[in-house]
């Protein structure tokens, strides 16, 4: 199929294509310029996330209605999000399990790393951090998963508002969001200078390098992220939908490339949100609830990519896990994903509990630092696109016509 010189995929791909291409012809004399426009596309998006999540979630919250409904969706929205990541990491087991990837490794540890550190954070540790302090603060420091809850107790409590107040609260936030949309179609325009300049400064700085080092190691975890992406949640969409899976893949092209460019599912939700409801034809009062929640809690590639990681780990340094400890990674690495912050690298200080957890000191995490980056990018492209599923299965669940 042509892609039209008006379609926004075709100048994502150019700047892409021509990102890697002068990276390499350039090298490190187009870092500055291409620093430049990386950084002022991922400012302008910065800059709408925060409104348009709170402007999404409240409204998505009061137009759902009643306790009853709010409860019936949330409870779709968790069941997708927990049997997907939980998929994914059992994905992932299998496969560091039956090829074994760092049994024999000739890979020596390195140095440790100053800039990670250990995170002491249990599940109640976790769960008491949902809830913030100053909600305000939590707007300006980006903390989305302290946001996300606050816009949902905002929303359902304009729910329980006697009119006129319910109806003029839910005005302003179906007003407020319109607005955002429109300011972030206007945004997104500048995703194709800003893919150029990550991925040319990429290019530029580290090379091709990072393919040659740990192979076998790279390619289990792409063969793990490959199955999930192409074979589980297809089939998901499927069985839910009974609808042919490549229309909603054709209309994710624009939000997975500039995921895998960005490395953040919460900058890419806006154009995520544009593609489900426009191409996959999802309802606002579905995406604004399910897409946000899922940027920050449904991490299924980072959770397939910490399990494989933290038993190859193991392996390399002549560990033979137990079923049990191996038990503990998978239930760990499920938590971790719930709360890991949607941001690049956000994976490698989540998989120091994991580390915690299965008694595996926290500087064997460098055997792994030559490969996450490319990794952050395929892992996040898989992250998007099962927020985009959860949105499609939710809104089939609740009667919706969609992928028509």
């Amino acid at each position: 199929m042509k892609l039209p010189l008006k379609s926004l995929t075709f100048w994502i791909f150019a700047g892409l294509f021509l990102g890697i291409i002068c990276g390499e012809i350039f090298g490190e004399s187009i870092v500055p310029f291409a620093n430049a426009l990386g950084d002022i596309f991922l400012k302008l998006l910065r800059m709408a996330i925060m409104p348009l999540i709170i402007a999404s979630i409240t409204s998505g919250v009061i137009s759902v209605g009643g306790r009853k409904n709010l409860g019936m969706l949330g409870a779709k929205t968790f069941g997708y999000y927990i049997c997907t990541s939980l998929l994914a990491i059992l994905t992932g087991q299998a496969l560091v399990n039956i090829l074994k990837p760092g049994v024999g490794s000739p890979i020596q540890i390195q140095e440790t790393p100053e800039n990670i550190a250990a995170t002491e954070q249990s599940l109640g540790d976790i769960l008491e951090n949902i809830i913030p302090d100053n909600p305000f603060q939590s707007m300006a420091e980006g903390n989305v998963l302290q946001v996300i809850f606050f816009s949902i107790l905002l929303g359902y409590f304009i729910t329980l508002l006697k009119d006129p107040y319910q109806k003029q609260m839910s005005d302003f936030f179906a007003g407020l969001f319109n607005a955002l949309m429109k300011m972030v179609r206007f945004i997104i325009w500048t995703a194709p200078l800003g893919v150029f300049g990550i991925n040319a400064e990429i290019v530029a700085t580290f090379g091709f390098e990072a393919f040659q080092s740990l192979g076998f190691y790279f390619v289990v975890v792409l063969i793990g992220l490959a199955i999930h992406f192409f074979i589980t949640l297809p089939l998901i969409l499927i069985i839910i939908t009974r609808k042919n899976p490549l229309h909603h893949y054709a209309g994710m092209l624009p939000a997975l490339v500039t995921a895998f460019s960005t490395c953040s599912t919460v900058v890419t939700l806006p154009l995520t949100m544009r593609a489900v409801t426009e191409h996959s034809k999802v309802s606002q009062k579905i995406s604004s609830f399910v897409l946000p929640l899922g940027a920050t809690v449904n991490m299924d590639g980072t959770a397939l990519y910490e399990c494989v990681a933290v038993i190859f780990i193991a392996q390399v340094a002549g560990f033979d896990l137990t079923f049990s400890a191996q038990f503990l990674i998978v239930a760990t690495a499920l938590l971790a994903s719930i709360g890991a912050a949607s941001v690049p690298m956000s994976g490698m200080v989540m998989m120091s509990i994991i580390l915690g957890a299965v008694g595996l000191p926290l500087q064997w995490v460098a055997l792994i630092l030559p490969v996450d980056r490319v990794l952050d990018m395929f892992r996040t492209m898989v992250n998007v696109f099962s927020d985009s599923c959860g949105s499609v299965v939710v809104a089939k669940l609740e009667g919706e016509k969609v992928l028509e």
